[in-house]
């Protein structure tokens, strides 16, 4: 039940909740210890929010997004794994040459990781980074009064075309080729269980119906009185639970067997309905195919069909043309015509 317990992330949530509910609530009893209550119990509030993301697993179109942003997650912690190398490389060797005389640790960490993530998301400080803007202030050099905070530290101008250099090179891979590359990453991920999201939503929903089913009837509060006959159950009455053998987690060899026995005829059955659909496809691509052909065919016969026909009717013409050109020359001949006016020549194009 441990190992059920920790492996699924909900659950996690779930212990996090008590463990930040139980310290926060005498806190806020007492006055030295309210804000540190008050905060805790706001986390509280924000793990207890995410945990009701958990009710979408039943639905069919929202479960598998939920698979989706989990895998999301993964590839966000690779991401930032090639991001935090870029982000100390470019923040530490910036804050050496700005400002190589301040010594406060919490404002080098501050300038050297959160500076440069926010240049990401475009908030440029060009007034503390590019000399050309850099206004006269009253500042030193000093490591000592910067560290007793008497004065503000002077930025050093002296390699600041270096400075800027960098940071263009910085937004180039961070903004380009790293986002870039984690929107692909997020397509991918996408694609591949978008392909397959009723069977990712069939699993997480055994999960869920796994889950309640070990779980007590009664909600919070009121879920003490489960508790507590759940204990006087099992640890008083010596009654076994019957649920533990709806959802066995360790079968015997019979069992074992004839689990086997079922997943070799189910995998054959799927393999067998593979090929009938496979099948079906090659004959259907066939038959679409032979129809395209019939119909290329039934075209190509009535083009020549179209053709003899216009060879036909030129043969005609030229029949008709040669009658009347001999029809002409022989009443041009005759008495008939004469005094007449001449026949119309033909037109040339």
């Amino acid at each position: 039940m441990g190992k059920y317990f920790f492996h699924h992330s909900g659950e996690i949530f779930e212990l996090c909740f008590p463990c930040f509910l139980l310290p926060c609530m005498p806190r806020r009893l007492f006055p030295d210890s309210f804000e540190s209550g008050r905060t805790i119990l706001c986390l509280d509030f924000m793990v207890f929010t995410l945990r009701l993301i958990h009710i979408f697993a039943v639905n069919k179109q929202l479960g598998p997004k939920m698979i989706i942003v989990g895998r999301m997650m993964k590839d966000v912690f690779l991401f930032l794994f090639f991001l935090g190398v870029w982000l100390v490389a470019y923040g530490v060797t910036t804050e050496g040459l700005l400002l190589p005389h301040d010594r406060r640790l919490p404002w080098i960490f501050r300038r050297v990781f959160y500076r440069p993530y926010l240049q990401i998301f475009g908030q440029i400080p060009l007034n503390e980074i590019d000399a050309a803007l850099i206004a006269a202030a009253n500042c030193t050099y000093d490591p000592v009064a910067i560290l007793m905070e008497e004065a503000q530290p002077c930025t050093n101008t002296y390699a600041n075309w270096l400075v800027l250099i960098l940071l263009v090179v910085f937004l180039l891979v961070a903004n380009i080729l790293l986002l870039n590359l984690l929107i692909a990453m997020f397509s991918y991920t996408f694609a591949k269980v978008q392909g397959n999201s009723d069977i990712y939503w069939k699993s997480q929903r055994y999960n869920l119906i796994l889950e309640y089913h070990n779980r007590p009837a009664l909600a919070p509060p009121f879920i003490l009185i489960s508790h507590l006959h759940l204990f006087i159950k099992r640890h008083i009455r010596k009654v076994q639970s019957s649920k533990g053998r709806h959802f066995l987690l360790k079968l015997s060899e019979t069992q074992d067997a004839r689990l086997l026995t079922w997943e070799s005829v189910q995998k054959e059955n799927y393999l067998v309905a593979q090929k009938r659909q496979k099948r079906d496809a090659d004959t259907e691509r066939l038959r679409r195919t032979s129809q395209k052909v019939d119909q290329v065919l039934k075209q190509l016969s009535e083009i020549k069909e179209s053709e003899r026909r216009l060879r036909t009717l030129e043969t005609k013409m030229e029949y008709c043309t040669t009658a009347l050109a001999w029809m002409v020359d022989v009443l041009a001949q005759s008495d008939i015509a004469k005094g007449r006016k001449a026949p119309p020549a033909q037109k040339k194009d």
